[in-house]
């Protein structure tokens, strides 16, 4: 009896693959069929003759197997496989594979993606501005990563910060505390909190709903409501607030391409940009200009951006991209501030600081929330030793639904934070032991519904 191996799917006219595979193979999740094939695959399980074995030659043994060859798809964290050098494992990633020696492909690839720092220019220093009154902005949530941004920024490098904040209904008690004494901590910094009114939200949150099952429109909803404040200030610079393992996910979840993180440095690639804009009349671009139009432009459904062309998909953005446009109000403010900044060559420049530099080579989630406490005044959740996603209430309801899309194969995007506590496990910004801790007390990967889920369905219902 020949059955059709875990995680493979028959989807048209390919098999598709539900995981994450070894390093010989990684991305090759697809494999297209001809007729006689995909009529076979549909029949099964049953007996295969040697001509119908002949017939799936190239996937014999991959993708179809006898029945005793099925790999069981673990229901718990108890039953999983783990990774013997990081916390990643085959229940929070289902089809996860493992080589010979017991190690996950991210771990397979450490050398290979010791280069992938970030998808915007790297910068050490930034400059104070001549014509601004804010050298930098950044997006403020009150959580770990951008608190200790914000830190960074306004006290170790003394500039003038413009911190903006989203107010989502789903705040945490510890990130608004967080946020009223970093107040109090740092005079040099200007925060402004903007809202979306509850009827706008709500139309963005049911349609983003009923497209990825949870409402986590974060940042992109910050971006469509804050640049044109950016370009109203002439802010110079806007500072991406990632951690290095969430910027490492994109790439290990085929969101993000290597080329796309060494696009900042490709002289040519951005020399032809600059030489369009400047045969349509438009100012050159600065370093990490042109991520910023690209971003904007993809909000406001004005261009897909080069992962796009590349055949790399964002099912997490595009989903968000729709719901925003079920309220073109909100949208309108963002194009016109496109079409100002592009004109006028204000733009502000997406970059990146290299959070492991800063901190002497490894940015310790433990050390970290130790120096938020003790100088930001930080309050951190009501478990310390969580250190992902510190800032809203419904973080454990966005992992719980990603993660049961992805094991019942409803979406092809893995989870993000079991890719972030694996990256992060592997580079030591938490022991394995710690990470492990925390996917089992903290995050949301349960097969069954988690508490916050009632909370976010409270907000769309009322």
């Amino acid at each position: 009896m020949y059955c059709m191996q875990s995680r493979w799917r028959l989807e048209g006219n390919s098999l598709v693959y539900y995981g994450l595979r070894n390093r010989d193979r990684m991305f090759r999740n697809e494999i297209r069929l001809n007729k006689n094939q995909r009529e076979l695959l549909s029949q099964l399980p049953r007996e295969l003759s040697k001509q119908e074995l002949s017939c799936l030659k190239g996937i014999l043994g991959t993708a179809v197997v006898p029945a005793e060859q099925v790999r069981p798809v673990p229901v718990s964290l108890e039953e999983a496989r783990f990774c013997r050098c990081c916390c990643a494992n085959d229940y929070m990633i289902p089809g996860l594979e493992f080589d010979e020696t017991g190690l996950c492909p991210i771990c397979q690839t450490e050398a290979d993606t010791r280069h992938l720092k970030s998808l915007v220019p790297l910068v050490r220093e930034l400059p104070r501005s001549t014509g601004s009154r804010f050298d930098v902005a950044l997006f403020y949530t009150g959580g770990k990563d951008s608190t200790f941004l914000l830190y960074h920024l306004s006290q170790v490098l003394g500039l003038r910060v413009l911190a903006l904040t989203w107010e989502i209904p789903f705040m945490s008690a510890s990130a608004r505390a967080s946020m009223e004494n970093a107040r109090r901590k740092f005079p040099n910094v200007e925060f402004i909190s903007r809202w979306v009114s509850e009827n706008q939200l709500r139309r963005v949150y049911r349609k983003l709903y009923a497209l990825s099952e949870n409402t986590c429109a974060c940042p992109s909803l910050a971006y469509v409501l804050f640049y044109p404040e950016l370009v109203a200030n002439r802010v110079p610079y806007f500072v991406a607030g990632n951690e290095p393992a969430q910027i490492l996910g994109l790439y290990y979840n085929h969101m993000a391409p290597q080329f796309a993180y060494t696009f900042p440095d490709n002289l040519p690639l951005n020399l032809l940009v600059n030489l369009g804009r400047i045969l349509t009349l438009h100012p050159p671009l600065k370093p990490g200009q042109f991520h910023t139009l690209a971003t904007m432009k993809k909000l406001a459904g004005q261009g897909g951006g080069l992962q796009d062309l590349a055949g790399y998909r964002n099912e997490l953005v595009d989903h968000i991209v729709t719901a925003i446009h079920e309220v073109p109000e909100l949208v309108e403010p963002l194009r016109r501030a496109i079409r100002q900044s592009s004109r006028s060559g204000h733009i502000p420049a997406f970059v990146h600081l290299d959070l492991d530099e800063i901190c002497g080579g490894k940015y310790d989630w433990r050390e970290v929330k130790s120096l938020l406490v003790r100088e930001c005044g930080w309050v951190p959740p009501e478990s310390m030793d969580k250190s992902l996603h510190t800032s809203c209430q419904i973080e454990r309801c966005k992992e719980h639904s990603q993660f049961v899309r992805f094991y019942h194969c409803r979406s092809r995007m893995i989870p993000f934070s079991a890719l972030e506590m694996a990256i992060a496990s592997r580079g030591r910004n938490l022991s394995r032991e710690d990470a492990i801790r925390e996917i089992r007390d903290s995050l949301g990967f349960s097969l069954t519904e988690v508490p916050e889920c009632a909370l976010m369905r409270r907000f769309l219902e009322d």
